[in-house]
C-alpha cells in the first residue's frame, strides 16, 4: 500500500487539493469552489467528500496525514483567524474540524509558509537550512527558515515581510498600514505604479489605452518585454522597492538563498536583471554575494498543493 498525504490549498475563491506521495507525485487531485459554503461545516463535509473520492481513484494508498495552507492559518491552533478574503468570519477550528470528520491528522500553515515548506522538501531548496520563499502575487506572502525549521514566532504569524514598512506615510495598504512592501512589490503594486506613472510621463504607450480597472500585471509585462518606456520603468521600481525588502530581511536571517514565486516572477529578467542591481545598492557589504535570488523550483499549478502537502510529510518525518 503506498503512503500518501493529502495537500488541500484553501483559497478565497478556490480550493484545490491532492494525493501525494513522498516524491511530490500528485496521485489524483479535486478542486472545491470555496464561495458554495457560506457556512464552514458544510465546507469540512465537502473536503471529506473529495478526500475520500481521491482515495477512490488513487487505487491503495494509505493517508498518513492532511496538511493545509490557508490565508491567516495559524499553525500552532490550526485555526483561520480574521481572514478578510474567506466568507467565514472570526476564528476558525479548521484543523480539528477536518481531523474530526476524516479521522486523519491535520497540520495548518498560512499559505506563504506552506510554499517555503515545499520549496524545501520538493523544491529548489532542498538541502538548505536558511532561506526566504516570497510570493509576489496580489499581495506579497512569506515564509522564512531558519536553521532547517519554519519562522513561525510567539504567536504564529512571524515572518509577514509584505507588512515591512519600506516607504513611512506611503501607500495605503488593506492591513491598514501605509508603505508596506506588499503594496509596492507585487502584481497589485506593479499595476498602482504604472498608473502612477502615465499621469507623471509623456511617453507614448498603448498602456494609456486601457481603464485603470483592466490593467493587469501580464499586460505590464508584455508592454516591458517590447521596450515600452513606462512598462520598463515601473519594473524598474517595483525591483527597487522588492531589493530594499529583501535587504532588510537578509539581515536577520542571512539566507543562503531567497526564492521568488508567482505571476510577477514569469517576467523573467525584466525583474531579475534590475532587482540584481538594486539589492547590490541596498545590502550591507558582509552579505553582498553571499545569498541568490532565485525564482522558485516548483512549477506554479502545482505549488499550492505540493506546498500544503510538504508541511504533512515534514511532521510525519
Amino acid at each position: 500500500m503506498k503512503e500518501v498525504v493529502t495537500g488541500i490549498d484553501i483559497g478565497g475563491t478556490n480550493t484545490v487539493m491532492g494525493l501525494v506521495d513522498r516524491d511530490g507525485n500528485i496521485l489524483a487531485e479535486a478542486s472545491l469552489l470555496t464561495t458554495s459554503y457560506p457556512e464552514v461545516q458544510g465546507f469540512v463535509d465537502a473536503i471529506a467528500g473529495a478526500v475520500s473520492d481521491m482515495r477512490k481513484k488513487a487505487g491503495d494508498v494509505n493517508i498518513r496525514g492532511i496538511g493545509i495552507g490557508a490565508p491567516n492559518g495559524n499553525y500552532y491552533k490550526g485555526t483561520i483567524e480574521q481572514a478578510t478574503n474567506l466568507v467565514w468570519r472570526g476564528i476558525i477550528p479548521i484543523a480539528d474540524m477536518i481531523e474530526k470528520k476524516t479521522s486523519v491528522k491535520v497540520v495548518l500553515t498560512n499559505d506563504a509558509n506552506a510554499a517555503a515548506m515545499g520549496e524545501m522538501i520538493f523544491g529548489a531548496a532542498k538541502g538548505m537550512k536558511d532561506f526566504i520563499v516570497l510570493t509576489l502575487g496580489t499581495g506579497l506572502g512569506s515564509g522564512i527558515v531558519v536553521n532547517g525549521q519554519m519562522v513561525y514566532g510567539h504567536t504564529g504569524f512571524a515572518g509577514e515581510l509584505g507588512h515591512m514598512v519600506i516607504v513611512p506615510g506611503g501607500r495605503a495598504c488593506g492591513c491598514g498600514s501605509h508603505g508596506c512592501l506588499e503594496t509596492y512589490a507585487s502584481a497589485t503594486g506593479l499595476v498602482r505604479t504604472v498608473l502612477l506613472l502615465l499621469s507623471e510621463m509623456r511617453e507614448e504607450t498603448p498602456l494609456r489605452k486601457v481603464s485603470p480597472a483592466e490593467l493587469t500585471s501580464k499586460m505590464v509585462a508584455e508592454a516591458a518585454a517590447k521596450g515600452d518606456p513606462v512598462a520598463l520603468k515601473a519594473f524598474d521600481y517595483t525591483a527597487d522597492k522588492l531589493a530594499l525588502g529583501i535587504a532588510n530581511s537578509v539581515i536577520f536571517s542571512s539566507p543562503q538563498a531567497v526564492f521568488l514565486f508567482g505571476g510577477l516572477v514569469n517576467a523573467g529578467e525584466l525583474l531579475f536583471k534590475p532587482l540584481r542591481e538594486h539589492i547590490n545598492k541596498y545590502v550591507m557589504p558582509w552579505y553582498r554575494g553571499r545569498f541568490e535570488v532565485l525564482p522558485s523550483g516548483i512549477k506554479e499549478h502545482n505549488a499550492a498543493v505540493l506546498g500544503a502537502a510538504a508541511l504533512a510529510w515534514n511532521e510525519i518525518l
